[in-house]
């Protein structure tokens, strides 16, 4: 369905709307709803729904590091669904903070929901701001970016039914010293100490929005099956194949496999049919060219804590979710993918420890109180999934 028929079907959030924004809210576009007018008129002269934007040249940037730290690793910070400015975010940074700095934190992740209910109205949004800058100061290096749903809201809020909204968080790289977001889906690879030979791990970002909105896209060059999706599938398809690094590691707001409560790709929500709800297009992105190719697949989108096993299904690659940096679960699994360890209740992040002979994750909870951080979990390998499947 589309959101106008999503509005019309579902009765209490058509009428909180009403109230809200008055009798006309169905029939204005998101921009205009949630924007204002002169927002809206700002950005009616941008292109909607044209080519991968890219970043502009802007602020110096926090370096990437040109080798390990003195542990011989790269450390990397991994948030997800972090974008509120509120306490539990605030705890979660400030518990973050003092482990960074012990561990030698270099780079850090955020798996979107990067701006919580709807997405900047813009690329200089002051919620860039309260969101995200001024929670992760003191966390001064890059932090690579990808988009949720939450950042490309259309008429209602989390649907993913505006993608192009994303483009205003490209933008925004450009005046960050922080946000790495490049162009809606990229890849970084950070190298070995001596910078020669092949990279120790590589990082393929990418924006899993138009085949995992809970809204039909309506625009054609973000639909499931449109040109946005087939370039991204493309790239991705051929940048595993290109890639001569030690380990690999995709980047993804929506989870493959997830045991809390939004459930996993092709099955989202309860939903088993249509192009759209499931994210049964996701699903199979994630099994005909991640799996068995990729090392590790980070998630958020749910706000839990959950470092799942390789199996079969999965042909060695781990899916990891890690949605818990500004908001907690509901307190319970539900459902029974085979799980090292995981968490419905707290809020917390998580350490990705990369050297050429091993990965680490390590699993942090925070108590919000006191702001503090406690090692939950830890789980190492020393075994590469393509090397353990032996596909492609």
């Amino acid at each position: 369905m589309t959101e106008k028929q999503w509005l019309r079907a579902d009765a209490p959030l058509a009428r909180d709307l009403a109230e809200k924004w008055g009798p006309g809210a169905l029939t204005l576009h998101r921009r205009t709803l949630l924007g204002g007018a002169a927002a809206g008129a700002a950005l009616a002269v941008l292109p909607f729904g044209g080519r991968q934007a890219t970043a502009a040249e802007g602020a110096a940037k926090f370096p990437f590091p040109d080798g390990p730290n003195r542990n011989g690793e790269f450390a990397i910070l991994v948030t997800g669904d972090s974008g509120t400015g509120g306490d539990e975010q605030l705890a979660v940074t400030e518990a973050a903070r003092r482990v960074c700095r012990d561990e030698g934190v270099s780079v850090a992740v955020g798996l979107g929901d990067n701006i919580y209910e709807n997405g900047p109205e813009s690329d200089h949004d002051s919620e860039f701001r309260d969101k995200f800058e001024t929670p992760n100061t003191g966390i001064d290096v890059p932090w690579m970016m990808v988009l949720g749903n939450h950042d490309c809201s259309g008429l209602i809020p989390g649907s993913g039914g505006d993608p192009s909204r994303g483009d205003r968080e490209v933008s925004y790289a450009a005046s960050s010293p922080r946000w790495y977001m490049p162009s809606r889906y990229y890849n970084v690879t950070l190298p070995t100490s001596e910078g020669r030979g092949d990279p120790v791990v590589e990082f393929f970002a990418l924006d899993t929005n138009p085949v995992a909105s809970t809204v039909a896209q309506t625009d054609p060059h973000y639909k499931w099956d449109g040109p946005y999706m087939r370039a991204q599938r493309q790239w991705l398809d051929s940048a595993l194949a290109a890639s001569r690094a030690r380990w690999k590691v995709v980047l993804g707001h929506h989870p493959y496999l997830n045991n809390g409560k939004h459930g996993s790709a092709g099955s989202y929500d309860g939903f088993v049919i249509g192009n759209y709800t499931s994210g049964i297009h996701l699903k199979e992105l994630y099994e005909q060219v991640v799996c068995g190719r990729a090392d590790l697949i980070l998630s958020g989108h749910d706000h839990t804590l959950q470092v799942l096993e390789p199996t079969t299904r999965t042909a060695g690659t781990r899916q990891i979710v890690c949605g818990a940096a500004a908001k907690s679960g509901d307190g319970r699994a539900h459902f029974d993918h085979p799980a090292a360890w995981q968490n419905f209740s707290d809020v917390g992040f998580m350490i990705l420890k990369v050297s050429e002979r091993a990965m680490t994750v390590d699993v942090y909870t925070v108590d919000v109180a006191t702001r503090t951080a406690h090692l939950a979990h830890t789980t190492a390998t020393s075994a590469a999934a393509a090397g353990l499947s032996g596909v492609r």
